[in-house]
């Protein structure tokens, strides 16, 4: 059943008429691919590398470094958990299961918010960037909402239908906009071989130099949103103890390396210009463009599926955090259901689509009642959706770290090791904080210097809503991470 022995456990299992995902479902090509589908390299590349830009300059491809450094050190972290013990909760179950109920409640609502506000973004760019396409193409303007509510309600539809049709065609996608990304990047760095150096990796010239990359780091950590995507697929996946943290090295590995090559040849393309680079509402788009205009046409098809296919991954792991916070207690009992064919946690992905549906809705009037009613575009709020989701998403990372040596001297004390379950969670911690710190630190501009006091007011309604509830059901601790993926 799995490579590593299984160990007692001190807390109240589940109950044999627990809900149950489709076990056995994936394998670790599916996961694998539904972990970079949702990571979406295309879509998070074309419109979170130009909000990197913006705060980093040519200096962008080391904000890259940077959050890959710290994506790394968190895969060993979620490796770690997940061969001792797989769960569908994800970090929910592993703070939880370390911490206790309190701990385990305030990260669901944490990671709850968090990746809710984030999808929201995808909500809004999946039809933004087809408004953009035909805009650009036919010179006709078409409100983005109409896409983005046709795209939604499609990807949900293939997502009620079960998790390996959904998982598959979010792969297919992958597939293609990978294709993409290697040939424009290839091809770029061809064009302009004459001049390649290693400008974009001196730390010189990152823009505002620590500031500025602590600005643009969230964006960079944006970029591989999704790379835990594995982990919450760990019950409906074959043998997760040993595919789940597999699938976690081999996705970060891959994005990282593509990531790079294609940030480079997209610097180098514009002559290493700040002025340039900056200028382009899409950098790689204009890459793609000037080696040939049905490059272009292909890279914006590549954007358009790539949004589609992080829509359908995203959502199919992230709600199924909270649909096992559900069945556990942390969260509403009625999230916890599944379709009784399908075995689809359909209640879960309505709940999740639907309030990320209405903080787009929350924007958007705040945007009109406070007298920026012409900044309603979805770049505009990609940007700032994005860095605020990933700000919460951030703190559930860290709280992961400081979890992981905890847990192994609680519950696996034979197999604990230095460096693996203190040195480099204690490493993770520090490649979020720093640049966590900077990006809090004032002054910061319109809307994001409020951000931090929004995030410091998830967090603080958290812990008083977790008190309460483990006040109110005391026996909910035990139920944390109950439901083994594998067992």
């Amino acid at each position: 059943m799995s490579e590593a022995a299984h160990v007692p456990f001190t807390e109240t299992k589940a109950p044999e008429s627990a809900e149950r995902l489709h076990r056995g479902a994936l394998g670790l090509v599916d996961i694998s691919a539904s972990t970079m589908a949702n990571i979406g390299p295309a879509y998070s590349f074309y419109f979170g590398f130009a909000g990197i830009v913006l705060a980093a300059g040519i200096g962008a491809p080391l904000v890259l470094v940077a959050a890959i450094i710290a994506i790394a050190l968190l895969g060993n972290t979620l490796s770690q958990f997940s061969r001792a013990h797989p769960s569908t909760g994800g970090f929910i179950t592993f703070v939880g299961k370390t911490f206790g109920g309190t701990s385990a409640v305030t990260t669901a609502l944490l990671c709850g918010a968090g990746y809710i506000i984030a999808i929201a973004s995808v909500l809004v760019i999946s039809g933004g960037f087809l408004s953009m396409m035909i805009q650009y193409y036919l010179n006709v303007s078409i409100p983005w909402i109409i896409f983005s509510a046709a795209f939604t309600a499609g990807a949900m539809f293939m997502m009620f239908r079960g998790v390996a049709v959904s998982t598959k065609l979010a792969g297919f996608f992958f597939g293609f906009e990978l294709a993409v990304l290697l040939v424009v990047a290839i091809a770029a760095l061809i064009k302009n071989g004459g001049h390649l150096s290693g400008v974009p990796f001196n730390p010189s010239h990152i823009k505002n130099h620590f500031s500025g990359l602590a600005l643009a780091f969230p964006l960079g950590v944006y970029l591989f949103i999704g790379w835990e995507n594995s982990a919450a697929l760990a019950e409906e996946t074959n043998n997760p103890r040993r595919n789940v943290p597999r699938a976690v090295f081999l996705s970060i590995a891959l994005m990282a390396a593509t990531y790079l090559l294609v940030a480079y040849a997209t610097v180098s393309a514009f002559g290493y210009s700040d002025t340039a680079l900056t200028a382009a509402a899409i950098p790689f788009i204009s890459v793609a463009h000037s080696i040939a205009a049905w490059l272009a046409f292909i890279a914006y098809l590549a954007g358009l599926t790539s949004t589609l296919g992080v829509l359908i991954a995203a959502v199919n792991s992230q709600c199924r955090l909270i649909f096992n916070a559900g069945r556990e207690g942390l969260l509403p009992s009625w999230i916890g259901k599944v379709h009784p064919v399908r075995r689809t946690p359909v209640n879960a992905i309505i709940i999740f689509v639907a309030i990320a549906s209405a903080i787009v809705l929350i924007w958007a009037l705040g945007h009109w009642f406070g007298g920026h009613g012409n900044s309603l575009d979805a770049l505009n709020f990609f940007f700032e959706s994005s860095t605020m989701g990933t700000l919460l998403i951030l703190v559930v990372y860290f709280l992961a770290n400081l979890s992981l040596p905890f847990f192994y001297r609680k519950y696996r004390p034979a197999e604990f090791n230095v460096v693996k379950h203190v040195i480099l969670p204690v490493l993770g911690m520090a490649a979020i904080a720093v640049p966590v710190y900077y990006l809090c630190k004032p002054p910061q501009p319109q809307p994001y210097s409020w951000f931090p006091f929004a995030a410091l007011g998830v967090i603080v309604v958290s812990i008083l809503y977790s008190l309460w509830l483990v006040r109110r059901d005391p026996g909910l601790g035990d139920r944390v991470g109950s439901i083994v993926a594998d067992e």
